[in-house]
């Protein structure tokens, strides 16, 4: 009985493996899938505020023929500025289906958060990524253009009733005394929505943001101090609690405060000859010509604020003209920047620049400097 035990194992252990061993057929192939074709229901949309929450747009795409449950295969969709290649697009996963749509709010949101201004249409590249769920086969589809423009949101942060901004604190130089010096201390409006100065602060204070100055009433300042990264910037808000703690150390700082994000920022000025406390216009298209130091105060400017300057003065054609920050010293100057971007009306600044060209047609001008942005621009009166 034994034996024939033994000889049923042994047979049965022979069949087993003469099964593992045999060849199985060959893994079906399956047939790679193709770029689908994509289409909008807009080539252009400019939704109102009150349609916010309304479709903009409806994008439908082909069939990518993968072979798999069409419940399975994922698209991408992408968005970016025109001609910027998709380097920065904004994306929205769809799975299983062969369109989408997007509210205007999901629109403006996404225009707005890439620095887009209100009521200005800007040139959209939109495309769609097929794969399978696991992300295998990606295949991109062809690109159309959709030009969208964002509609007009309330700020997030109420903007100042006065129309100004000051900065106040032990940060300053002017210290907590209220009213603060003025023009110094005092930020340019440089949009609609945002302000901006360049000051010198003292390492390690704090400061606040006031809408009128000499009056503590109502003030700008941030929820709490003591947050990580806000001597470089944040969140801030109408009468909060805190103080804006200053950065570490000691130097000049551009303050840049948006009221439609609700946030702030605070970076170095590393500008050769630093930020000018006055400044003179020089030159063969002034009145006093190439002498210097310069007529005074015929050819100095009126500061306006922590970094705005402007001058109205009679230009003569065809000539040059410089800007110094210390009259009587050729060892300091701005002059132009040298890029394509420079007109004779308009253009960039720099330390150093060369020889800065006056508008072809004689005539009095009111020439304004502006040296949160390096920029300056002429208009004939």
């Amino acid at each position: 009985m034994k034996q024939f035990v033994n000889y049923f194992l042994f047979v049965a252990a022979a069949a087993i493996l003469f099964v593992a061993c045999d060849k199985v057929d060959a893994l079906p192939r399956y047939e790679a899938g193709k770029a689908v074709t994509v289409a909008a229901s807009a080539a252009a949309i400019a939704p109102p505020a009150a349609d916010s929450n309304k479709v903009a747009i409806t994008l439908s795409w082909t069939s990518p023929n993968y072979a798999t449950d069409s419940a399975n295969i994922k698209y991408t969709v992408e968005i970016d500025s025109a001609g910027k290649n998709f380097s920065n697009p904004f994306r929205k996963e769809v799975l299983g289906k062969s369109a989408t749509s997007f509210t205007a709010k999901e629109l403006n949101d996404m225009l707005l958060g890439r620095g887009y201004a209100f009521s200005m249409p800007v040139d959209m590249d939109v495309r769609i990524i097929s794969s399978y769920a696991n992300n295998n086969e990606r295949i991109n589809s062809n690109t159309i253009k959709v030009k969208m423009t964002p509609y007009k949101i309330p700020p997030k942060v109420a903007l100042p009733a006065s129309g100004k901004l000051f900065i106040v604190g032990s940060a300053t130089q002017g210290g907590w005394n209220n009213p603060v010096p003025a023009p110094a201390q005092e930020l340019a409006r440089v949009s609609e929505t945002t302000w901006a100065g360049i000051f010198d602060l003292k390492g390690g204070q704090e400061y606040l943001l006031l809408p009128v100055n000499g009056d503590w009433s109502n003030k700008y300042a941030v929820g709490n101090s003591g947050a990580a990264g806000l001597n470089s910037g944040g969140d801030f808000g109408f009468n909060f609690s805190s103080n804006f703690p200053g950065p570490t150390a000691a130097g000049f700082y551009k303050i840049t405060v948006d009221f439609q994000t609700g946030k702030f920022t605070v970076t170095p000025f590393t500008q050769q000859h630093g930020l000018p406390a006055d400044l003179y216009i020089v030159g063969g298209a002034t009145p006093g010509g190439w002498n210097n130091p310069v007529p005074d105060p015929a050819q100095k400017f009126t500061r306006l604020n922590a970094t705005q300057f402007e001058i109205s003065i009679a230009l003569k054609s065809g000539e040059k003209f410089l800007l110094l920050p210390e009259n009587g010293n050729w060892g300091k100057k701005f002059g132009e920047d040298g890029s394509a971007s420079n007109t004779k009306l308009a253009g960039k600044i720099k330390p150093e620049g060369g020889d800065m060209s006056a508008p072809d047609v004689a005539g009095n001008y009111k020439i304004t400097v502006d040296f949160n942005d390096g920029s300056y621009k002429l208009v004939k009166l």
